[in-house]
């Protein structure tokens, strides 16, 4: 084979796969400026429709739904293939976009995140499916990264729209501009995804109800945390029931030894929750911080959401070419490293908020490290993760992953959102930032179970995947 067609087998925009690529990363693209235009404009939102004391439950009700999204119809496209789970995830993401746009109050304004999530979470947990089923083995990681620089053109210009939207009309047009490119994604998607069979897996309704229920538990867990932190002893009876839902539910959902840390995909799924709780749990609370303790207006504090998507996007091309270069022989370490960077820049960032001699462009500084830190960890972990897929479960893994994701950054902005409504943004921001750079410093030791297949202990068999 040639240089030129070498080249060419590897180049995930060739003719053959040009449009599922496009449509792809168009996917991940609407999610990511979502979530960059909503954590900017959230202030404002709460705002307008008096809700600061529920600031954590628009970005919780969306991780929550993502939970539902990605186990349900991530375990649907294992079965019957991407086509039916992707026109059902358009057409909730886009119910939930008119929803949000439309609410009268906070409460209808969470549904709205609910149904995004939904939505949301098949298209991701689809997308790493096809990747790992359509796509050679050498250009997956491109691919990856390819998903992640779809963070790009929303970082340019996410936090700047949102910010001239809400500022110029309202914060209603960024939830409702997007409806049209999820149109769009849907005529670039569908006719390719139309001819992808699935494995025939058996769909296992008792892990559909188990993420449900988790669901339902972490939401009442949260709620119950909320209350508790302003004096209010219905937290309690809040609290003990979500705890009583949550836990069976998730011991059903993840590996049964999944706290033991025995084999990669255990250690893998607990390095994803750790780095989302710790890297989204600031993200969620960085915009109020920002705005209330150092005085920064809504652009200019989006704009560090904007530094650190780039750096997170670009950090991952860099790994990418990285990955090809070693074979995936360093992955492990890339996820450590990773990780010891994103603790640094938060614990950093905490210090440039909470002193106010320091110049803010030390908190830049700070910020664009911890999203050096998730470009290195993010995809290394993934792609060791997977690798330990078992054949026609990667719908599943991929789902479970998502899981490990939306769980840790629902807990991690929930639990922001509740310190802020009980300690004000003046104590409950540096409260958050303490513990995720804490969190960000276990998670490298977590790293040090990472092993890739070659490693030993590669075992994905029962007693590593929580299947019935």
């Amino acid at each position: 084979m040639s240089a030129a067609d070498l080249s060419a087998s590897l180049n995930p925009f060739a003719p053959a796969r040009r449009s599922l690529s496009i449509g792809l990363l168009l996917g991940v693209l609407l999610i990511a400026f979502e979530s960059l235009a909503v954590a900017t404009a959230l202030p404002e939102v709460a705002r307008e429709l008096h809700g600061l004391k529920l600031y954590g439950w628009p970005l919780s009700a969306f991780f929550m739904g993502f939970m539902v999204g990605t186990v349900g119809l991530g375990a649907l496209a294992d079965r019957d293939g991407p086509f039916v789970p992707v026109v059902i995830a358009l057409l909730l993401f886009a119910a939930g976009l008119g929803v949000a746009g439309l609410s009268p109050n906070m409460a209808v304004l969470i549904g709205g995140r609910i149904l995004q999530g939904l939505g949301g979470g098949a298209i991701v947990s689809v997308a790493y499916l096809v990747i790992n089923t359509a796509y050679p083995d050498a250009m997956r990681a491109r691919m990856l990264a390819l998903l992640s620089s779809a963070w790009v053109l929303p970082a340019l210009l996410g936090p700047a729209l949102a910010s001239y939207v809400t500022g110029r009309w309202s914060w209603r047009g960024v939830f409702l501009g997007l409806l049209p490119l999820v149109i769009l994604a849907a005529g670039l998607l569908l006719p390719t995804l139309r001819t992808l069979r699935g494995a025939g897996t058996p769909l296992s309704r008792t892990r559909l109800w188990a993420v449900v229920l988790a669901a339902i538990g972490v939401t009442l867990g949260l709620a119950g945390i909320t209350e508790l932190g302003q004096g209010k002893w219905l937290g309690g009876l809040l609290l003990l029931p979500g705890l009583g839902l949550a836990l069976p539910a998730l011991g059903r959902l993840f590996p049964a030894r999944m706290l033991a840390l025995g084999t990669p995909l255990s250690a893998g799924y607990a390095v994803r929750f750790l780095l989302a709780f710790a890297f989204f749990g600031s993200e969620s609370i960085l915009p109020l911080g920002l705005a209330e303790l150092r005085g920064l207006t809504l652009l200019q504090a989006g704009l560090f959401l904007t530094g650190g998507a780039l750096i997170w996007s670009a950090t991952s091309l860099i790994h990418s070419r990285f990955d090809e270069r070693t074979q995936g022989q360093r992955r492990s370490s890339v996820v450590r490293l990773g990780s010891l960077a994103i603790g640094t820049g938060l614990l950093g960032l905490l210090a440039a908020l909470v002193f106010s001699a320091l110049p803010i462009a030390l908190g830049v500084f700070f910020w664009i490290l911890a999203a050096f830190g998730m470009g290195l960890a993010f995809p290394a972990h993934v792609l060791v993760v997977m690798q330990h897929a078992p054949s026609g479960q990667q719908g599943e893994v991929s789902g479970t992953l998502q899981l490990a994701d939306m769980l840790g950054s629902a807990l991690g902005a929930g639990l922001g959102g509740a310190l802020v409504a009980a300690l004000g943004a003046a104590g409950g921001v540096p409260w958050q930032l303490g513990l995720t750079f804490g969190l960000a410093f276990f998670t490298a030791v977590v790293a040090g179970r990472l092993r890739g297949r070659s490693g030993a202990g590669t075992a994905t068999s029962e007693g590593d995947l929580a299947h019935d």
